[in-house]
């Protein structure tokens, strides 16, 4: 199966200002990372507006999966 990942940077525009790569690949699985830290975190570990941006980026990867998937069988 042909994986491939969209990626999307993000800076946090309250403190701590954390610097965020979110990793949305075409399985469903997602990775976030910290570039400063250079760490993992889960989208629990996430709060306003750095939430905002994951749970908008969420939606909208699944929406674009649906419509995949509608074409495909269409």
């Amino acid at each position: 199966m042909n994986m491939s990942c969209e990626n999307f940077r993000y800076v946090e525009k309250v403190r701590p200002w954390r610097d965020l790569t979110f990793k949305f690949y075409s399985d469903g699985r997602l990775v976030i990372i910290d570039n400063v830290a250079e760490e993992v975190i889960t989208p629990k570990d996430l709060k306003g507006d750095s939430k905002d941006f994951y749970v908008r980026k969420r939606i909208a990867f699944i929406k674009n999966q649906l419509n995949a998937t509608r074409l495909k069988y269409a």
